[in-house]
């Protein structure tokens, strides 16, 4: 590791759908804070944030729905797979987030869960929800520049049609 800036960043849980259902507008890293059994847990790639979402109450960040697998080998005192975690944020990150979701069609969802310097952090994204015709429009778009760039790729090689 020759320089400070150097991070480790391993990926635990990735949320696909979030983006196929939401725009995101901006990010955010959370710190999470979780029991030692839990930190086992995702030390071993084990974790879903298919049903999960953030909420802001009481001036508090929250994580809610995301589902980490008890750890096999702890003892009586295992954590509950979905309880809900608190986020750690800055008090004007979290102040901003207040005002966002505040709006009408603002959700905050975790887009992915990974280790940053052996802490386990998440990334939330401010996002509205998408309208069946936007992600229809979305797949239209995608097909189009995915048949143009066929298309190219043929033109490059010397191909017809």
């Amino acid at each position: 590791m020759s320089s400070a800036t150097t991070f480790e960043f391993r990926t635990i849980a990735t949320n696909r759908r979030a983006r196929h259902d939401y725009y995101i507008e901006e990010t955010y890293e959370a710190g999470v804070s979780l029991m030692g059994s839990e930190v086992k847990t995702l030390r071993g790639g084990k974790a879903s944030l298919q049903d999960a979402y953030a909420l802001v109450r009481n001036g508090e960040v929250f994580l809610v729905g995301a589902h980490i697998p008890p750890y096999p080998q702890a003892s009586i005192r295992n954590h509950e797979p979905t309880r809900t975690r608190k986020l750690l944020l800055h008090r004007g990150e979290i102040q901003r987030l207040i005002g966002k979701t505040a709006e009408r069609g603002y959700t905050l969802i975790p887009l992915r869960l990974y280790f940053k310097r052996n802490k386990v952090k998440v990334e939330l994204g401010l996002g509205r929800g998408k309208r069946k015709h936007d992600k229809r429009e979305a797949i239209a778009a995608r097909e189009a520049k995915r048949e143009m760039e066929r298309r190219r790729g043929r033109i490059r090689r010397g191909e017809r049609r």
